[in-house]
């Protein structure tokens, strides 16, 4: 038709391009939704390599907290241990289509990765944290990228202090964690739980949180100071 219509399909061009002026349909976007996800927005502050979070405090919204996204990050918790059965979240972000959490329960510390709902993993330490002043950490150092998903792949590594208490592989997702209501907390999980090992808003309790510590530099925990 266009062949045999070549002077109406012009005409039809003339009038998109008309009426896509008109109504502000210019201009044409054709990145994936990928990719107009992981577009940086408008920030009120300049993007930094640390970032630190206080206990009972208002949950900070994903779009103007910590991007992990894609790359190297630590997640340290400085933290007062008082009883032996302390427990509850330590730090999380997203919920229960994506996400990740820092949390003790049973014993020993552990760190989940919810990749979009689907790929829950899991790292668990080693050995119960006993009471006292401890420093609980999880590292994830970036190796590669998978091609298809787009997500990173690397190690988590669970450190309690200087100690390495547990380690694994994960894949962290390449988009946000969610559109709305998957912000950070620490001390607690609000809104859906990340991992299905708890309910929220599973508050920390045995203890004291200082404050979190998340840095996204890239260099290794047990070189800074």
């Amino acid at each position: 038709m266009a062949e045999q219509e070549a002077e109406r399909l012009a005409q039809l061009k003339e009038l998109w391009s008309y009426y896509a002026r008109v109504y502000n349909g210019l201009p044409l976007d054709d990145r994936s939704a990928l990719e107009i996800l992981n577009t940086p927005r408008p920030e009120p502050g300049e993007p930094r390599d640390r970032y630190v979070y206080y206990p009972d405090t208002a949950e900070v919204p994903e779009s103007v907290s910590v991007n992990v996204r894609r790359r190297s990050f630590t997640i340290a918790a400085a933290t007062v241990v008082d009883a032996a059965d302390a427990h509850g979240a330590l730090f999380s972000q997203g919920a229960i289509a994506g996400g990740h959490s820092l949390y003790i329960q049973d014993g020993p510390l552990h760190y989940v990765y919810n990749w979009l709902g689907e790929r829950v993993q899991k790292v668990s330490a080693d050995r119960d944290i006993g009471t006292g002043r401890h420093v609980f950490t999880a590292e994830f150092d970036k190796t590669g990228d998978d091609p298809q998903t787009m997500s990173a792949i690397g190690t988590l590594t669970l450190f309690v202090d200087d100690e390495q208490v547990g380690r694994a592989e994960v894949w962290t997702q390449p988009g946000p964690f969610g559109l709305a209501g998957t912000g950070v907390c620490v001390g607690r999980d609000s809104g859906s739980p990340v991992s299905g090992d708890y309910t929220s808003p599973f508050r920390f309790e045995g203890g004291t949180i200082d404050r979190v510590v998340v840095d996204v530099s890239g260099d290794a925990w047990l070189t800074r100071d």
